[in-house]
């Protein structure tokens, strides 16, 4: 098990149990007690730490390198899926993988960000930072999907668009506008999961459905913590006082209306039960998908247009005279 900064004293108290459990196994001592009272210990730190997360404590779980990613969830929640490669132009990009999923014998055509389980895997995925060809393929995939009437769902995890100069080059930003563009009138049902990091245009490149989710412990906002932090300081120190001001978390999201839902992890995170989670999710993508499959098309493309029309709409109120100005206003209007 991998403990993060912030849980290192969770991780004292399992290293003491661990040692209890050793002395307990030989015999020697009787520990028992002391044992009940760690794993009591235990689970009441563990309440109180993950209930009272702030936003860099969630950046980091949505980072935690034992997170289930894409691949785990198609493998788990999918009775069969079939992988399809390449955006039919330049190269398979390994940062967005997709394909047809069945789950409960219905067909889905899923689409989402992967980052590898070791440094080999990050380093083939190009953690998860994916290039134009990958957007290009994810585009193609759904194209497919519209022309077979099969409901796509996106799985969101990735910290950008691979910022590189090949991938300007290709155009990077044509292709995440492309999609933003045909993901608006695609004629198929569109849910989209945050399920780790949603960082820019890298993830609004799959992310634009008809309804948006997102895991308990993810963020989603405009800019990374840490890329915010050297623009406005100069420095990576301030990272956690961005998260703070960006307000990226899930809660954030959902109330300002940005997100539908928040999907719950387990205490901890994602991680310390993935197959609860897998299971969580497949369960959401089913009920979600078959409730839009109720929609009109028509009624269905007006919702996903004005669902994101309405993101960052606001109201400018006129500030409040003070009680010596309104006096003032009175005895102008009487002497006119």
């Amino acid at each position: 098990m991998i403990f993060l900064e912030f849980e290192q004293p969770l991780a004292e108290l399992y290293e003491q149990l661990a040692k209890m459990k050793e002395i307990d196994e030989k015999g020697e001592v009787d520990v028992s007690d002391t044992i009940q009272q760690l794993e009591a210990k235990i689970a009441t730190f563990r309440e109180e730490l993950y209930t009272n997360l702030n936003g860099w404590q969630k950046v980091q779980l949505s980072r935690h390198p034992e997170r289930p990613y894409t691949l785990y969830y198609l493998e788990t929640m999918c009775d069969t899926f079939i992988e399809m490669h390449g955006d039919r132009n330049v190269k398979d990009d390994k940062a967005i993988v997709g394909g047809l999923g069945t789950m409960n014998g219905k067909t889905y055509m899923f689409i989402g960000h992967q980052k590898g389980i070791n440094t080999k895997q990050r380093q083939y995925r190009n953690f998860g930072m994916a290039n134009p060809e990958g957007y290009r393929k994810a585009l193609r995939l759904m194209k497919l999907a519209e022309k077979f009437n099969v409901p796509v769902v996106c799985l969101i995890d990735t910290p950008g668009a691979y910022p590189g100069l090949e991938a300007e080059e290709r155009g990077q930003a044509e292709a995440i506008a492309r999609n933003l563009f045909e993901m608006a009138q695609l004629k198929v049902p569109i849910v989209c999961f945050v399920i780790g990091e949603g960082a820019s245009g890298g993830a609004l490149g799959i992310g634009v459905g008809d309804k948006i989710f997102m895991l308990e412990n993810t963020w989603y906002s405009v800019i990374s913590p840490e890329s915010c932090s050297s623009i406005l300081w100069r420095s990576w120190d301030y990272k956690a006082d961005a998260a703070e001001a960006l307000k990226l978390t899930s809660s954030h999201m959902k109330e300002f209306g940005l997100v539908d839902d928040i999907i719950p992890e387990p205490l901890g995170g994602a991680h310390h039960d993935p197959e609860w989670m897998a299971d969580t999710l497949k369960k959401r993508i089913i009920k979600e998908v078959n409730q839009l499959k109720r929609l009109k098309l028509e009624n269905l493309l007006d919702r996903r247009v004005e669902k994101f029309s309405k993101m960052g709409e606001f109201v400018e109120k006129a500030p409040k005279k003070s009680k010596k100005a309104a006096k003032k206003t009175k005895a102008v209007t009487k002497t006119s």
